[in-house]
């Protein structure tokens, strides 16, 4: 969906003008809302966030499922170690870092 310049509405206007802002959105509009000349926060149908959030949630199932693949091919490719290993590996590093300081991962 485009956003037209009428679609993109100062806070100062849209409390004034709430419910039809709402109506237009329930119509199938999307607003974004700015605060001081800048994009601060966007009117959408709660239906439509919704469907948003189910496709972020399909979007991480891919995402894990391509981190299984890449698993499954470094095992089959014998890249293993021994998990109690790499555990005590990353916990002595862990241990010889300063505390909040973050290291280089290999």
């Amino acid at each position: 969906m485009t956003i037209a310049a009428a679609d993109v509405i100062p806070l100062t206007q849209a409390r004034a003008t709430l419910s039809e802002l709402a109506d237009q959105v329930k119509a199938g509009a999307e607003k974004i809302i700015t605060k001081n000349g800048e994009s601060y926060v966007a009117l959408i149908d709660a239906k439509r966030l919704d469907y948003y959030h189910l496709l972020e949630r399909e979007r991480i199932h891919l995402v894990l499922f391509d981190e299984v693949e890449k698993g499954l091919a470094d095992v089959a490719a014998g890249r293993t170690r021994d998990a109690r290993q790499a555990l005590g590996d990353l916990k002595r590093g862990a241990a010889r870092r300063p505390a909040g300081a973050v290291g280089k991962r290999r």
